[in-house]
């Protein structure tokens, strides 16, 4: 009987905690975001700042162009710390929305071809003879439960691609391969 309830709970727990911390992540979230609004409705300070990136964006394509954003650019070029904050968050960004998605090749890399060890990665760059790497590409080898990583350098022979999605090869290895690949 102990351990039918026990089993039971264990159950219970592998349904309730990923739903309840889903939702708490999400509840904290839109209290906070609605915390940055002078209103006390909830939910109305996601709705709000929806609005107000995406009013940006059309102001920002089609009023300023390019010239303001580029002069904007040109002053943080100029800032040796903050051009490195900005460049880097800026291409992180790009990569996973923008339009040269980086996360798209998912591929298998072989890391010791004695033992088979292998992990699975993304190609970020496949030619690095501008940097006199040649034959070789760099790979992004993401963390299991982290939203971290390493960049690695990996010989082509190493590197075998795979036929899946970049979305749900990340879930995949952000999940610990326990998420299935469809």
């Amino acid at each position: 009987m102990v351990k039918k309830t026990l089993s039971y709970f264990f159950q219970g727990l592998l349904f309730t905690t990923p739903v309840f911390i889903t939702f708490y992540i999400l509840f904290k979230t839109i209290a906070w975001i609605d915390g940055l609004i002078p209103f006390d409705i909830p939910g109305l300070g996601i709705l709000v700042i929806f609005c107000i990136i995406t009013l940006l964006g059309i102001i920002g394509k089609y009023v300023f162009a390019n010239s303001l954003f580029e002069a904007m650019e040109g002053l943080i070029d100029r800032a040796p710390l903050v051009k490195v904050i900005y460049s880097s968050t800026k291409d992180l960004i790009k990569a996973f929305v923008g339009e040269k998605n980086r996360f798209s090749q998912p591929v298998l890399v072989t890391m010791n071809r004695e033992s088979g060890i292998c992990k699975i990665g993304f190609i970020t760059r496949d030619d690095l003879t501008h940097i006199g790497i040649p034959d070789k590409v760099a790979v992004y080898l993401p963390h299991s439960y982290n939203f971290s990583g390493n960049l690695f350098i990996v010989p082509r022979e190493n590197i075998q691609l795979l036929n899946t999605s970049g979305t749900d090869t990340m879930k995949f290895v952000v999940s610990a391969g326990v998420t299935e690949i469809q």
